[in-house]
């Protein structure tokens, strides 16, 4: 296997942005992710929910075969805020993630940059 070390960082402000009882929507969500862009899964995913005021939210992460996924998301705000920190050793196809992103949380901004990070974080591709 070639080694790819792609880095695709998202910012997406979403219409149906999952609350404080909907982890399971998000661990679900992860989960077929992970299987949609054909990664092993190490370990994980793993989320947790932050109630505190002007900072409440969720995190998500999965360890992926040497990578990672990470999603941060702020649900007081409307439309909710959506980080996603996605790095990997393999090919990804970033067209999966943001269709994705898309079908299940209902996008109306988003915003990405796709580094390689082989070659001195050379931008692939942004929005």
């Amino acid at each position: 296997m070639k080694l790819e070390h792609k880095h695709l960082i998202v910012r997406a402000e979403v219409n149906n942005c999952p609350k404080k009882g909907d982890l399971h929507i998000v661990l679900n969500w992860m989960n077929h992710l992970i299987k949609l862009i054909d990664m092993k899964l190490l370990q994980g995913p793993t989320i947790s929910y932050v109630d505190q005021k002007g900072n409440r939210g969720t995190t998500c992460m999965a360890l992926i075969e040497t990578s990672h996924i990470v999603l941060h998301i702020w649900d007081e705000f409307e439309p909710g805020l959506f980080q996603l920190d996605l790095y990997s050793c393999k090919d990804v196809d970033i067209n999966i993630v943001i269709n994705n992103l898309q079908e299940s949380f209902d996008i109306k901004k988003l915003e990405y940059k796709f580094l390689d990070r082989l070659n001195n974080l050379t931008l692939v591709e942004q929005s």
